[in-house]
């Protein structure tokens, strides 16, 4: 289980998990070469590090691209409001939300996280509303804040620390969870589209053919949002 944030595609392969052997040790130069030769053949495009993609708070837009889709631009007003109070550029906020919920305050993932922004229960006080869309996106926005914080401003980093637990930002990215890298992949590309100016994004239209079409789906239910 990822430490925060579950991610909402239709299709999720199995979780990775750690392991420990006790099987004899080959030679250390043998084991060297074996595991590089093994990197090279079998690293897909999207498990490499990618660019940076630096988010300048002193020039953040009024309002969200219009790339997103309808259901997340439901809520642009909001997410504006929201990512002003949390210091964050407005796109970043929507990119989480619609990777996370497409815009639906009902969602609930098979973690445990909740709302728009899927916020994991321990984030929540006592007094909490976790389904009130301006608790949900309060709770969320922070950690989003916080994940930006300690990935010194790179946003690519941030979306993987939202999903994966802030610490992953710091680790290796060939020790992150297939989750995790997928997340930074989709974020990070809607992103930059978002941030380019222009009317569509491939990377949206890509995460929306592998699955987030169901998420888009539900989310236009909950919202009365005719098909």
């Amino acid at each position: 289980m990822t430490e925060h944030y579950a991610e909402p595609t239709a299709s999720e392969p199995p979780r990775t998990t750690g392991c420990c052997s006790n099987y004899a040790v080959p030679p250390l130069v043998v084991l060297a070469i074996a595991a590089a030769v093994l990197a090279l053949a079998f690293r897909s495009p999207q498990s490499l590090p990618g660019p940076a993609i630096e988010v300048r708070v002193s020039s953040l837009p009024m309002q969200i691209s219009v790339i997103f889709t309808p259901e997340v631009q439901n809520w642009g007003s909001a997410i504006t409001n929201w990512a002003t109070d949390a210091g964050l550029d407005p796109n970043l906020a929507a990119v989480v939300m619609q990777i996370e919920s497409c815009g639906d305050p009902r969602a609930l993932s098979r973690a445990g996280a909740m709302g728009l922004f899927q916020v994991m229960p321990f984030h929540f006080a006592a007094a909490d509303e976790p389904y009130v869309p301006d608790t949900n996106a309060a709770r969320g926005l922070a950690y989003l804040a916080r994940a930006l914080a300690a990935a010194k401003g790179d946003a690519r980093l941030a979306f993987a620390g939202y999903n994966g637990g802030i610490s992953v930002i710091n680790r290796p990215e060939s020790t992150w969870p297939e989750e995790t890298i997928r997340y930074a992949y989709w974020g990070s590309g809607i992103y930059t589209d978002a941030r380019s100016g222009s009317s569509s994004s491939p990377r949206l239209a890509e995460w929306l053919a592998a699955g987030g079409s169901s998420l888009c789906r539900r989310a236009r239910q909950h919202l009365g949002i005719a098909e």
